[in-house]
């Protein structure tokens, strides 16, 4: 869904009960606006590969579990 509009992405995690993972700014502001579902990851990096990526989710991931068990917050931001 790389290249789908935002709220494409939005309905598809919302529907199958995805949290979404972006570095996208719009997602952040979609995730204030309109709560959950679906959870928005907010990855705040430069340019970045994918394993850089994956290497910051495996770090966070305690901080990662405790957002996704928490069912009245939206939105995490990762440096």
């Amino acid at each position: 869904m790389k290249a789908a509009d935002d709220p494409i992405v939005w309905d598809y995690a919302k529907a199958g009960d995805f949290m979404i993972v972006s570095k996208d700014a719009d997602m952040h502001d979609l995730s204030l606006v309109l709560g959950n579902p679906p959870k928005v990851i907010w990855l705040r990096l430069g340019n970045c590969s994918t394993r850089q990526v994956e290497e910051l989710l495996r770090l966070d991931f305690s901080v990662v579990r405790l957002f996704y068990d928490d069912e009245f917050v939206s939105l995490l931001s990762l440096p």
